[in-house]
């Protein structure tokens, strides 16, 4: 899935970085930031220019590094400056020794000094040795800054610097990354929402080692979750088939069959409608809490029209089967026309190859399958799935709204500002 590079255009970032080994990986984190459209600025400790230079920073961003030594007060090179100009600043690494700094509102360099007068958005993301991340005062410390509105990343269980395996390195950059657009795009009509999402073909097993399925590739699925996880939204991607740089603080639920689908998307919609949400973080821990926000669907799964009427335990054997085989197949449930649907608002999707009758059928979909909007998707060839970029036209029974092509995250964000209008 690729990144938009005006997915946070117009954004005013400041990256601390702190004297960790995991600094190195700062560098990625920045280019992330960049190339995804934000103005980026680098405040270093004098700690942290020992593992990785300030140019290597000011090469990627193009601005001048802050350091302890070069604060100027004739621009607004200096820790106010900085503050005042940042909407987001994100600590990456963040080491033991500066949370239990800034849990104590001590200023003893730059960095601190730019965090302490800072008042808007902030992401942390912690990287030191197991023991001393589990230390009771380091997790007293985290409760703290949690207090003070500080955004957690959670560590990772790998190998460390200190060449033990334990938790404690730094979440990866793209996790990273993720949290802190999250942060930054924050859609108050999609916050803390309730919003179900299915993708991929479904696959019917035929035998145990063989299936049948379709050329759905699920990218518009993962495309439209991680947009709305981004918005802010509770997330619970359902499908047979995910892009592998989804944020990792999106649910999931991997399936296979249309059964198997039909059967969480139930369980699903059913916890949707009683407003309880779980939300799982990076910090391993879960939320319950209710909320009154009407939930979503977006029904992006292509769910296999026939199945094989006698699946079989086991391989066929082709000296049993002879020279021809004739698979019987049966009509396979509607998941979208047999869900309730009411009290969730639904989106679905149709792939079509006839420009001719594409928006009739569509109009069709609305009223035989009962949903609020559907997005039509007219294909030329097989070769069209799995593309990067797609075009939709948004249709609901009073409109026709053509979404121009563009790669399937900025896509899904403009499918998310027609959605915004069913309610």
């Amino acid at each position: 899935m690729q990144i938009p590079k005006t997915l946070l255009q117009n954004k005013k970032i400041a990256l601390a970085v702190t004297g960790s080994i995991a600094a190195y990986k700062a560098v990625e984190l920045a280019r992330l930031f960049y190339k995804a459209g934000a103005e980026v600025r680098v405040v270093m400790t004098p700690a942290a220019a020992k593992f990785v230079t300030p140019l290597t920073f000011e090469a990627i961003t193009g601005n001048k590094v802050l350091l302890d030594s070069n604060e100027d007060w004739s621009s607004d090179h200096n820790h106010i400056g900085f503050a005042t100009w940042a909407e987001s600043i994100v600590i990456a690494p963040a080491t033991a020794n500066t949370i239990a700094k800034l849990a104590n509102a001590i200023a003893d360099n730059i960095l601190l000094q730019t965090l302490l007068a800072f008042n808007g958005k902030k992401v942390i993301a912690p990287a030191a040795n197991t023991n001393m991340i589990s230390h009771p005062i380091t997790q007293a410390n985290f409760k703290m800054l949690g207090i003070a509105d500080y955004e957690f990343v959670g560590t990772q269980t790998k190998e460390l610097a200190c060449r033990t395996t334990g938790d404690g390195a730094m979440a990866e950059p793209l996790d990273i990354f993720y949290e802190s657009a999250r942060v930054l795009l924050k859609d108050e009509f999609w916050a803390d929402r309730r919003v179900i999402v299915t993708g991929g073909g479904t696959i019917e097993k035929i035998d145990e080692v063989r299936y049948i399925s379709n050329f759905s590739s699920g990218k518009m699925a993962s495309a439209l979750a991680t947009a709305l996880y981004l918005c802010g939204a509770d997330v619970n991607l359902i499908a047979t088939r995910f892009e592998t740089n989804i944020p990792k603080g999106m649910h999931t639920i991997d399936v296979e069959s249309s059964s198997e689908m039909l059967e969480y998307l139930r369980d699903s919609i059913r916890v949707a409608k009683k407003g309880k949400l779980s939300k799982p973080t990076l910090m391993r821990d879960e939320h319950i809490h209710l909320i009154k926000k009407k939930p979503y669907l977006f029904m992006a799964a292509a769910v296999s029209d026939y199945i094989p009427a006698h699946p079989q335990n086991g391989k066929l054997k082709k000296e049993l089967l002879g020279d021809e085989w004739h698979l019987t197949l049966k009509k396979n449930v509607d998941i979208l026309q047999s869900i309730d649907k009411e009290g969730i608002l639904t989106v679905g999707f149709k792939a079509e190859m006839d420009a001719k009758t594409a928006k009739e059928n569509a109009r069709k979909m609305l009223k035989t399958k009962k949903v609020d909007a559907v997005c039509l998707n007219v294909l030329k060839n097989a070769s069209d799935f799995g593309k990067e970029s797609n075009t939709i036209e948004f249709i609901t029974a009073t409109q026709e709204i053509l979404l121009p092509q563009k790669e399937k995250l900025a896509l899904s964000f403009e499918i998310l500002k027609e959605a915004k209008e069913l309610e």
